[in-house]
Parts: structure tokens; C-alpha cells; sequence
């Protein structure tokens, strides 16, 4: 069944990019992806970035591996440095599993999410490329099967999101709706505002997502949060927003974070989106002005006086693989 059959087609949605590049599950079938795989000769590989993630690793390097052998190739766990044994339970569960600083060694530690993204992408081999978050708590195989069905029904696809209702735990009671907090305060003005073309994204942030090597080399990532918008907004300008799709993965539960962290989220988001209106001269920098690497916020003190906290920000790219390997390295 194609995108444009689905029910996201009604009315004046009819000829939206939204209606012409929304997926759902029900339009795949597993054994079909696999013989359109085997007869196009692909390789699928699953990158995996963790840092921390004890709790939930096993379960998703399991759904992933269960479809080792007909649809997957090659699964990878790229670990920051975890205390809490994840590279070891990621091995456990079938995992091929590096410390992040095995890659790249001379680089030194990772940097970020994005940091590992992109040290996963280098080991692996495979033509077809799935990122899958680590910190979710009700993975399901279907989410990689759904991720790689567009590239595999139309080889004019080259990147495919994931979008799917976003709970959220407070006071331990979990919330069918309120998650994705950066999504609708940061990332979607922004897009509106500056990308529109991409604006109709479900969640244009979300850390599943499939794309071909050739496309995932060919651009830089951000060290940091700001890779998958950063990667998005590459994406659509090295191949056009018809090349991009997007799938419904249902309800995805991950651990949320505290609103301090999401504001610091939100800043490498915007950094990352700033850094491209520079690149494409939509937006220039006054004389002596120095890109913001530095982020301001405020705690209480036990008086309850406020407490000016300062970040430093890292806005490092890792450049685009194909380059490295064109000069070398």
C-alpha cells in the first residue's frame, strides 16, 4: 500500500507533502521488504548511540536483533563511556558493542548524541543505515521495518523519520500527551519560521530515523542534540523535502528529561539551525560578534535568591565521512 493511500490523505491534505510522504506500518509487509532487499543486493545496518542506559539497552539491541538475518545485517552500540555496564549488556543481547573512544581514537572523547552517530556510522558497512534512540522503554521491531519500508519501495527516498505520541512521566504517573517539549517550543518555530517546506514533520527531532549511507556521508553531523536537525535541514538541501519521508511508529515511552537539560537541548537545536542560515548567507554575524558557545541559566539558592549557571556549549561538526576518506584518513 503506498504513502498516498493511507487515511493522512484527506480532503485538502490530499496533495500535501504530508499526505504524499506519511507511512504507516500497515503499508509494509515484512516479507516483501526482504525480498526487495535481497534483490536489490542491500546491506542494513543499526546504529545504536548509548550513554547510561542499563535499564532499557538489552531490550532494544533485542528488537532489533530479532530481525537479524532476514532484514539486518549489522547491529552496533556506540557507548559514551557508560558506568552502569551498558556496553557489556548491549554485548549480551547481540550487540556488536565499542566504547565510543575506540573509534576516532585521536579525536578523544565523544562530544554528544550526534558525536556517536557519527563514530557508529564509520564501523558499519551497511548501504541502508537505521539510528535507533536507546532510553525508550517499549521497543518494538516493527519501528526498524517501518523505517527502512520507504527507502525499500522507492529508491528516490534517501532519509526516513520516525513520528509517534510522546507520553510523559510526572510525579511517577505517566501522561498520554506532553512529551516532545523541545520539538514544539524549539524546533518547530523554527522550521516554520526559516524551513517551511520542512514544517510538516510530525517530529523532525526524533532519534529514529533511516537514511542511505551515500546521503549520511555526504553530509556533516553536529557533535551534539543539534544532529538530527541539523541533519535534517542538510538532508533537504542536498536532496530536496521529496526525498525525505516519514513513518508512524505509534507511542514511544523514553525517560523524560528535566526542563534544565531541555533548555540546554534547545540551545545546541538553535545553534545548529543558526550555524546553516550562516552557511547559506540567510543570516550573517554584526562585526566582531562571535558565535554563542556559551548559555545562561538560572537556579535557586536554599534563600531562594537566584544563581546565574553558565555552559559552556560545544557547537564542534564532524565533517561529512566521504571527506575524510577522499583525503585519506
Amino acid at each position: 500500500m503506498s504513502a498516498s493511500s493511507r487515511p493522512y490523505d484527506t480532503g485538502d491534505m490530499a496533495e500535501r507533502w504530508f499526505a504524499r510522504r506519511t507511512y504507516h506500518p500497515d503499508d509494509f509487509d515484512v516479507e516483501d521488504l526482504r525480498a526487495r532487499k535481497a534483490a536489490a543486493g542491500l546491506r542494513t545496518s543499526v546504529v545504536l548511540p548509548s550513554r547510561n542506559e542499563a535499564a532499557t539497552i538489552a531490550e532494544v539491541v533485542a528488537s532489533v536483533t530479532a530481525l537479524r538475518g532476514t532484514l539486518i545485517d549489522e547491529v552496533v552500540v556506540i557507548d559514551a563511556g557508560s558506568a552502569d555496564g551498558t556496553r557489556a549488556l548491549a554485548a549480551a543481547a547481540g550487540a556488536t558493542a565499542y566504547d565510543e573512544r575506540e573509534v576516532f581514537p585521536e579525536l578523544g572523547p565523544g562530544l554528544g548524541k550526534g558525536d556517536g552517530m557519527w563514530r557508529g556510522l564509520s564501523v558499519t558497512s551497511g548501504d541502508l543505515v537505521v539510528f535507533l534512540d536507546t532510553d525508550v522503554r517499549n521497543p518494538d521491531p516493527r519501528w526498524v521495518w517501518s523505517l527502512l519500508g520507504p527507502l525499500l519501495l522507492d529508491p528516490t527516498t534517501q532519509l526516513v523519520k520516525g513520528f509517534y505520541g510522546r507520553p510523559i512521566e510526572m510525579a511517577g504517573v505517566l501522561h498520554p500527551q506532553g512529551g516532545g517539549r523541545v520539538t514544539e517550543l524549539c524546533a518547530r518555530p523554527l522550521l516554520n519560521v526559516f524551513w517551511s517546506e520542512l514544517a510538516e514533520l510530525v517530529h523532525p527531532l526524533a532519534g529514529e530515523l533511516a537514511a542511505r549511507r551515500e546521503l549520511l556521508e555526504s553530509i556533516p553531523f553536529c557533535a551534539n542534540y543539534g544532529v538530527e536537525i541539523g541533519m535534517l535541514i542538510d538532508a533537504a538541501a542536498a536532496v530536496g523535502v521529496e526525498a525525505i519521508a516519514q513513518v508512524d511508529l505509534g507511542t514511544r515511552v523514553h525517560r523524560n528529561q528535566p526542563l534544565e537539560a531541555l533548555a540546554r537541548m534547545a540551545f545546541e537545536i538553535t545553534q545548529a539551525a543558526t550555524q546553516r542560515l550562516i552557511r547559506s548567507r540567510r543570516m550573517t554575524l554584526a562585526d566582531g560578534a562571535k558565535f554563542p558557545e556559551r548559555f545562561v541559566q538560572f537556579t535557586r539558592a536554599p534563600d531562594r535568591s537566584p544563581v546565574l549557571v553558565e555552559h559552556a556549549v560545544s557547537v564542534t561538526e564532524r565533517p561529512p565521512l566521504r571527506d575524510l576518506r577522499g583525503a585519506g584518513a
